[in-house]
């Protein structure tokens, strides 16, 4: 079955055809980046407007690469209400005239499973970490449709709290990216930031981390390199990352790890996550950067087991969580 799929939660209209839910036909991604980055955030209105714009034409270039679809996978939520109902009407709108059956995707779901595109090896079930800008959240994937939900950011995402001790540093935006290439050239153990690991919970909260950062830069007297600051305060969000990621794992025995999201995209991050399953004998599966950050390829894979379970419709919801399909 191949499936067409759209993805327009944020700041990227992006579609794609997959086949079977494997096999990438094509990947077509616009970035809004430019668009945003004199605001240091995503601008909601602008964000919607560039939408709709751009997803005649994304469409095109993708069914140019593949122009045969059995059905389509449109992104339902979690995200900006304006972005997400654009591609819904997209969605809509080619499902009738193509007399094919649509399906609404939870965008963190398909980031759960984005591996499944490159990674032939990683079934259900698993522990999946999906960390992205707004967004930390700690999973035990049962089945396609099945998940135990251990934890949730209670406040700053990780890739939010990058973003905001980005600017705190006059980094300019998006700050993971600049983060991550200073820290390259930094010392991680100059800065003895705090690790928020919130003993006897699988929750996050990096709000307090990005208030360290803050404090650190008004107190006097306080001379390190900003390559320093980046990779000490990099150093903390994936210590806490990391270690709950494979505690977790080890509690509730499962031997494969899956993580997804911008975040995922992170050197450091993806260097740690390695090391240290290797030392405990995990497997881990990490997407290409490519599929790390938002795309239509993992709604379009994750669409077709939907439709294979039988499910279609699109209800979009800016605050969808991930849930049971039943």
């Amino acid at each position: 079955m191949d499936v067409l799929g759209i993805e327009s939660s944020c700041d990227e209209t992006a579609t794609a055809v997959v086949r079977d839910g494997r096999k990438v036909l094509s990947n077509i991604v616009f970035s809004q980046q430019d668009l945003h980055g004199v605001f240091r955030g995503i601008v909601p209105e602008i964000a919607s407007r560039a939408h709709l714009e751009k997803i005649n034409e994304v469409l095109a270039l993708a069914l140019k690469r593949a122009p045969r679809f059995d059905a389509i996978a449109v992104t339902a939520g979690p995200g900006l209400i304006g972005s997400l109902l654009v591609g819904k009407m997209a969605a809509e709108a080619l499902a009738w005239v193509a007399g094919v059956p649509l399906t609404g995707v939870n965008h963190l779901e398909a980031h759960l499973f984005a591996n499944l595109l490159e990674d032939r090896g990683l079934k259900p079930p698993f522990i999946g970490l999906v960390v992205s800008g707004g967004h930390t959240d700690l999973v035990e994937v049962l089945d396609f449709g099945r998940y135990r939900v251990l934890g949730r950011t209670r406040d700053d995402a990780a890739g939010e709290c990058f973003d905001k001790a980005a600017n705190l540093l006059g980094l300019g935006y998006p700050g993971g990216p600049a983060i991550d290439r200073l820290s390259a050239k930094g010392d991680p153990l100059t800065v003895d930031f705090p690790r928020p690991y919130l003993e006897g919970s699988w929750d996050f909260s990096f709000s307090g981390l990005k208030t360290a950062v803050a404090y650190y830069m008004k107190t006097p007297g306080k001379k390190a390199r900003k390559a320093d600051i980046c990779a000490s305060f990099q150093a903390s969000v994936v210590d806490v990352l990391v270690s709950k990621t494979l505690l977790a794992a080890r509690r509730f025995g499962r031997k494969n790890i899956s993580i997804g999201g911008g975040v995922a995209a992170n050197s450091a991050l993806r260097k740690r996550f390695v090391e240290e399953s290797e030392k405990r004998g995990l497997n881990i599966h990490l997407p290409s950067k490519r599929l790390c950050t938002d795309n239509a390829a993992m709604i379009a894979a994750l669409g077709y087991h939907r439709l294979k379970a039988g499910r279609t419709g699109v209800a979009v919801d800016p605050s969808l969580p991930i849930q049971n399909w039943n």
